[in-house]
């Protein structure tokens, strides 16, 4: 099958637009959605300047999304004085997984030329996940208690670092799953935390004063599509599952949008098109009220409860 854009082979078909497109095109075409993704929720500020520049942070795991958002990131802001940007990587602590995806992540920093910064579990909060997992005191998934960690030090490190904005890999499939849960599960207050979080354009969110915003630049892309462009540029991506991964909702979740998409071709977009606008309007009914929110008694950091859920599920560990 020939591309439909210039003649040369293809080298996927995407079902969702009927397009077959070659390596060239396709490259090309991920790259647009990311970059109208970024003019859209406005995440380069009108009032940055060389001389006072808006940092990001790049949430950097060494998986084939983290891997090609920091690639295009660079290949359209590395010339851009405005921006500067800093890529943070988190080691876990999981013996066998995470010592090659920081490797990954060193090899393209170096390449790109970007400052590359390494936390670890083990310094921040005295564990390892291996030994969360044998523990398990809360009787969770894996990836519930990891969630929580890699959050804390994903804003801590942003704040550290006084970054502007925090940046994930996230993409099409990723939002689209968490999207159906949230909907299935009848969680509209979570919507509206979605919306704030990470999906609405920056000038629309109603809380941005606690904590760095975040973005999510390739949720427009299917995975397969950022899977082949990691591969078609030869990206050193770690394409590897996590040996603890272990949601087994979201797994349910995953199967079911295969199975639509393979059906209904286009059902991830039309999935996230609604539940933006439904999650801007429970944004604007559930947000912006700072009343319920203190500080953790224990870390400082904001929470609607006594003890932060971090410091919570860290107490539950030592306490095994």
């Amino acid at each position: 099958m020939n591309c439909d854009k210039c003649g040369e082979e293809a080298v996927m078909h995407a079902a969702y637009s009927g397009l077959h497109l070659c390596q060239e095109h396709l490259v090309r075409s991920v790259d647009k959605r990311v970059r109208r993704r970024i003019r859209e929720d406005g995440l380069v500020p009108d009032d940055a300047t060389p001389d006072d520049p808006t940092t990001w942070v790049i949430g950097l795991s060494g998986g084939k999304d983290s891997v090609v958002l920091t690639k295009i990131l660079d290949d359209t802001f590395a010339k851009d004085p405005r921006i500067e940007m800093i890529a943070l990587s988190i080691h876990e602590g999981i013996e066998g997984y995470r010592d090659e995806s920081l490797d990954a992540c060193e090899e393209l920093t170096a390449d790109l030329d970007i400052r590359h910064e390494v936390v670890t579990y083990e310094d921040e909060f005295d564990l390892q996940m291996d030994n969360v997992v044998e523990k398990d005191p809360e009787n969770m998934a894996p990836c519930a208690y990891c969630g929580v960690f890699r959050r804390d030090v994903l804003s801590r490190y942003a704040e550290e670092y006084d970054a502007d904005l925090m940046l994930t890999g996230h993409n099409l499939d990723d939002e689209a799953e968490t999207a159906l849960m949230n909907f299935l599960e009848g969680n509209v207050e979570q919507m509206a935390k979605h919306f704030d979080a990470s999906l609405g354009p920056l000038d629309e969110r109603t809380d941005q004063d606690h904590h760095v915003p975040r973005a999510k630049p390739l949720r427009d892309v299917p995975e397969k599509e950022v899977a082949l462009y990691a591969h078609l540029e030869d990206l050193p991506a770690h394409i590897t599952e996590c040996p603890h991964a272990e949601e087994a909702f979201r797994g349910e979740i995953q199967e079911l949008m295969l199975g639509l998409e393979d059906d209904h071709p286009g059902t991830r977009h039309s999935i996230m098109a609604g539940y933006e606008e439904m999650a801007a309007l429970a944004a604007e009914a559930y947000g912006g009220d700072d009343e319920k929110f203190g500080e953790c008694d224990s870390c400082g950091a904001r929470t609607a409860r006594d003890i932060c859920r971090k410091c919570a599920l860290v107490e539950a560990v030592d306490a095994v």
